[in-house]
């Protein structure tokens, strides 16, 4: 029988089931997942069952129905805005996505931190502290960053809680807004021991974000090394070229 006597509906175990693939990368966004009949054969389910759990999948935003060709994974992929001084925490909501944070490492650092930035070295003066974090959207691990705030400029800031937006404890806490970002994009790939961090059990493409902030002429307050998971970001550039001006030509004289 399908009939659960105990513990959660047969339906929510099978959409569990499938949303866990998801976000361990087992399924990827266009990729199809599995059908009514398939359900059925897998979870020894009725049609009811099998159709209700991909009902729930589609209302909670996993999935997309096609008409005459089958249930495939959304993409649900984020674009950040890479010439925008733009934090997590608002690209997730402005997304559409629940944003939240997990710290899960600390030090207090003397020394000073430099970092190679599109050709230009910066230096962070000591003392900083440096934090890791795992930022997550809807509950999916989306990056993991370590960054090097300045105590000159947020003294005592590692006695706030870092599981919040940084951009909005400098404001908040210490009167500073940010003036000007400077950072590099690469491509990496999120292999061995990084898995992990983002429950993945096989490699995916990513981007690495190095960057130094600026809250002043020349006056760092932060840096960063962050890594991005490439098959949930897409990062985007908006120019606004100069026109260019018309061509003056010397009238022919005669």
């Amino acid at each position: 029988m399908e009939t659960e006597k105990y513990g959660p509906p047969k339906y929510f175990q099978i959409t569990r089931d499938i949303v866990a693939r998801i976000q361990s990368g087992r399924l990827w966004p266009g990729q199809p997942v599995p059908s009514e009949n398939e359900i059925i054969e897998k979870f020894q389910v009725s049609n009811t069952t099998a159709r209700k759990a991909l009902h729930e999948l589609e209302k909670e935003g996993w999935v997309t129905r096609v008409k005459g060709k089958g249930t495939f994974v959304r993409d649900n992929t984020v674009v950040r805005v890479i010439n925008r001084i733009f934090g997590f925490t608002k690209n997730m909501v402005e997304a559409g996505r629940k944003p939240s944070t997990r710290l899960i490492g600390f030090h207090l650092r003397d020394h000073d931190h430099t970092q190679t930035i599109n050709g230009r070295q910066f230096t962070l003066k000591g003392p900083y502290c440096e934090i890791e974090r795992i930022r997550y959207a809807d509950g999916i691990p989306m990056m993991k960053e370590t960054r090097y705030i300045s105590l000159g400029l947020c003294p005592d800031i590692h006695r706030k809680n870092l599981e919040q937006s940084l951009y909005e404890v400098f404001e908040r806490e210490y009167g500073i807004h940010l003036t000007e970002i400077n950072q590099m994009l690469s491509a990496v790939l999120l292999e061995k021991e990084q898995l992990k961090h983002f429950n993945l059990d096989k490699p995916v493409p990513a981007f690495r974000v190095e960057g130094a902030s600026f809250c002043g002429k020349d006056l760092i307050i932060e840096m960063e090394d962050a890594v991005y998971r490439g098959d949930m970001y897409r990062f985007a550039a908006k120019a606004n070229p100069q026109r260019e001006s018309p061509i003056h030509r010397t009238p022919k004289t005669h």
